[in-house]
């Protein structure tokens, strides 16, 4: 089946249950697509078992479609930009320890507690996963999803100090625990930046920062370029252009350099969607681009939700993969507890927080489509079969549960 045919697809499905979510369900839109599409792959599951090639056949589609290489190569670089859009620098600015501290310690340390604790796990439940594996498990599971956060925040109503420190932490945290996934994955001798033997505590510690500050180094350079650019023409469609040159060929460049294209991106969505803004833009033109770029996150979000719901299609349904995902849950909740809980109780020695924050921060931390696309990178074999079933319920449950629920909990502390 051709490219064509399957985002034809894709974006027919996607319509429509924007329209039955609308019309008759009315949640989230994320939330509303991801339970239609469970509904629609468990009745393909269904009728599959009923003696219809109907299951067969949407296995063929999903195996035609490369999540990882979609939502990473592809979707990412879109929906981060959109998102740093709209985050204004000055709230980022006072809550820039916040973030900064949550976004990289943070996830680190969950990365640690979450890999050694499913260790344990699933030894104990005789599943026999390496703890390199485990510790990767950790780092994909440890970020909140900015895709799956933002589209949230967006219904919420959330204090700005509040929706500043989530989408700061939110959209940076992602690109933190990717380069964490690369080192350990370095490390477990399975990428591409060098084999296990040759891994070191320096090699290690320049391969962060390689990634990671060479990203937010080079999102701002390329940001700055774009930057001058738009301020010296005043023609909306080609100030777009620039915008969508900016994010895939900036993306696209950023992986080539082997630096963090997400941070890269997220560091000039800033830029521009601030100084940017404020500077290079005329009243007409800020319309279009905001209103375009809205459109964007709102069809890829789309998609995206959809085919993560679509994707139960390819998951193994073994009974103790099933088990381990529901201890996760938990496991995955205290760990961001913690990594939560720990910094926020040292800085509010000097800084106020808003009331229940540390309770906020832990249940609206999201997991999302980011999660689902790095567990898919690891080998093929059976180390990665559990770890995506795992994964993906630790996902579902926290879109589903997490997602529905946060508001009440937002709303309840303001």
């Amino acid at each position: 089946m051709s490219i064509t045919n399957i985002f034809a697809i894709l974006i027919s499905l996607a319509a429509i249950f924007s329209y039955i979510n609308y019309r008759f369900i009315k949640v989230p839109s994320t939330i509303g697509l991801l339970v239609i599409a469970l509904f629609m792959s468990l009745a393909i599951i269904i009728l599959g078992k009923m003696g219809l090639p109907i299951e067969t056949q949407a296995k063929h589609l999903l195996s035609q479609i490369d999540f990882n290489e979609t939502l990473m190569q592809g979707m990412l670089s879109a929906l981060l930009f959109a998102g740093a859009l709209h985050v204004h620098l000055d709230e980022l600015k006072k809550q820039k320890w916040v973030v900064a501290v949550l976004a990289s310690m943070g996830v680190i340390t969950s990365t640690f507690i979450i890999g050694f604790a499913s260790f344990y796990i699933f030894g104990w439940m005789g599943l026999d996963i390496p703890l390199i594996y485990c510790l990767l498990f950790g780092s994909l599971i440890s970020p909140t999803d900015p895709i799956a956060v933002l589209s949230i925040l967006k219904t919420v109503g959330a204090p700005k100090s509040l929706e500043t420190k989530i989408a700061g932490e939110s959209l940076f945290n992602d690109g933190v625990a990717v380069v964490v996934f690369l080192v350990l994955l370095s490390i477990a001798g399975v990428g591409g930046h060098g084999d296990h033997e040759e891994m070191n505590a320096m090699s290690i510690v320049t391969l962060f920062a390689q990634e990671a500050l060479g990203g937010a180094i080079f999102g701002f350079v390329i940001g700055y370029i774009a930057y001058r650019m738009l301020a010296s023409i005043d023609n909306y469609q080609v100030e777009i252009l620039l915008t969508l040159a900016l994010v895939f060929g900036g993306y696209a460049l950023a992986s080539a350099l082997h630096i963090s294209g997400p941070i890269a991106v997220v560091v000039a969505g800033l830029l521009i969607g601030n100084t940017g803004r404020k500077y290079a833009m005329s009243d007409k033109t800020r319309e279009h681009l905001d209103n375009f770029w809205e459109l964007i996150d709102e069809v890829l979000n789309a998609i995206l939700f959809v085919l993560i719901g679509l994707e139960v299609l390819i998951l193994s349904f073994n009974p103790t993969y099933i088990w381990a995902g529901l201890i996760m849950i938990a496991v995955s909740l205290l760990s961001r507890f913690i990594s939560v809980g720990i910094p926020v109780s040292i800085m509010k020695l000097r800084k106020t927080f808003s009331p229940k924050i540390v309770r906020i921060l832990t249940w609206g931390g999201l997991r999302g489509g980011i999660s689902i696309a790095l567990v898919l990178t690891l080998p093929a074999g059976e180390h990665r079969e559990a770890l995506l079933m795992v994964t993906y319920i630790v996902v579902i449950f926290s879109i589903l549960v997490q997602g529905l629920t946060v508001g009440k909990l937002v709303k309840s502390s303001s």
